[in-house]
């Protein structure tokens, strides 16, 4: 019995140092492609690019009053510039951005569904529970970095 569990532990070590030596083999043999760098500064434009379709814009500090008023007319200003161009996606989740950090809801709810075409108004209703849930995440996060 002894015999096999060294035989075991033998085995499975050579091979983890197998699977260390693939690793290492093929790191360098990636990072010494010559396109390796504009590969990687490609990636990285797409990805932030890949952001800002997304419409996430980073919420402010919702304790600091004048940080939320900012980022509020921005968004409401960008939502406005968006769909001007017929930009629906885009021009909705910057709106509902600044849905998220008003203080009166209702209010402006109210004032956009005068305001917006319906079917751009509907948009915008599908789009407020995502918004609401990730300004909870964000709420919760400030939270927990106070403790």
């Amino acid at each position: 019995p002894t015999m096999s569990g060294r035989a075991s532990a033998v085995v499975a070590g050579a091979c983890g140092a197998l699977f260390i030596a693939y690793c290492i083999y093929f790191d360098r043999k990636r990072r010494r492609d010559p396109q390796y760098k504009e590969k990687l500064r490609e990636r990285r434009r797409q990805k932030k690019i890949a952001n800002e379709k997304s419409g996430l814009s980073k919420l402010p500090d919702l304790k600091d009053p004048e940080a939320v008023q900012r980022f509020f007319l921005e968004e409401i200003q960008l939502g406005e510039e968006h769909l001007a161009r017929g930009e629906l996606e885009k021009g909705v989740d910057h709106l509902s951005n600044a849905i998220a950090v008003c203080g009166q809801p209702q209010q402006l709810l109210q004032v956009l569904q005068q305001t917006l075409p319906s079917p751009v108004f509907q948009m915008l209703l599908t789009k407020l529970p995502v918004i609401n849930q990730r300004l909870m995440g964000s709420q919760s996060l400030t939270e927990d970095d106070v403790e």
